[in-house]
């Protein structure tokens, strides 16, 4: 079995590329830049760019099963694709927010459409957005600077979600299902800095500021924080529209959005990773 994974070098495709290796599978790394890729031993590295599908061809030639990273603009080319040239089954890397009907994803139509078998794992907020959010203050000033410190939530390890996508290729008892992730228990923001605070060994002050100053560090920051900081604020809800409020969500959404989810462990066997965990993972990116 060969398996083409896209998305290759980023925070989840990086540990389903390590896990299938690790599991026996060869490996198809698709990547736009092959010499800093910096994958490990008996991985193939292919240059290729989802926005081009046009020039994917080959990526996909002698391959048996799909992990997909969301590009929705060419997202049915790309599917289109992988059916012609004998993908069986693709696992997509989709989002939380669709089980509860807050979006519609046309890269989930497109996939189901294709009358290939197919299995969407969809994660809850990556706790790795603590990293790109918190990080920069965190390691100059050991401080958060945020809005809402009991805002609660249920974030995913990304070694969680990407063990469930492994397992979703590799086995069939996950065809034609969705799979919703999450953490093992609600944690509000000042805890998460708290934890990240025990894995340094160091105090991490929570330092609660406006909306509008937090929107204004976040621009300022770039990257990451920039780019998602009016969705992140409740400035913009999933539709890209005015937010309307801190969250942008009805009490019964949120309610929904961030309870814990059991399919981590029904997929792997165990229990979701906590933030403890991921922040003792991550702690020399905090240093």
């Amino acid at each position: 079995m060969r398996i083409l994974v896209t998305g290759a070098t980023g925070g989840v495709g990086r540990h389903v590329v390590d896990q299938l290796i690790s599991a026996g599978v060869q490996v198809r790394a698709l990547t736009r830049d092959p010499a800093k890729a910096s994958m490990p031993p008996g991985v193939e590295v292919v240059r290729g760019d989802l926005t081009a599908p046009d020039e994917l061809a080959a990526a996909f030639e002698g391959v048996d099963r799909l992990h997909l990273f969301p590009v929705e603009e060419t997202a049915r080319e790309v599917v289109a694709l992988a059916a012609k040239s004998g993908v069986g089954r693709i696992v997509d890397l989709s989002a939380a927010a669709i089980t509860i009907g807050l979006y519609e994803s046309p890269t989930e139509q497109a996939i189901e459409e294709s009358g290939l078998e197919w299995t969407h794992v969809r994660p809850a907020e990556f706790m790795t957005n603590r990293l790109h959010l918190w990080g920069p203050d965190i390691r100059a000033r050991r401080v958060v600077r945020y809005p809402f410190p009991d805002e609660t939530g249920v974030p995913v390890h990304e070694a969680d979600i990407a063990a469930v996508s492994v397992a979703a290729l590799l086995e069939d008892r996950f065809v034609g299902k969705a799979l919703t992730l999450t953490g093992p228990a609600r944690i509000s923001a000042r805890e998460q800095a708290a934890a990240i605070g025990d894995a340094l060994g160091e105090e991490v002050r929570f330092e609660e500021v406006s909306r509008e100053e937090a929107l204004r560090l976040m621009k300022a920051q770039g990257g990451f924080a920039a780019e998602n900081a009016e969705f992140l604020l409740g400035y913009q809800d999933y539709s890209g529209e005015d937010g309307g409020g801190e969250d942008g969500l009805s009490e019964q959404d949120y309610s929904e959005l961030t309870r814990p989810w059991p399919d981590v462990e029904e997929a792997t066997g165990r229990p979701a990773l906590d933030f403890a965990r991921w922040a003792k993972d991550r702690v020399d990116d905090f240093r």
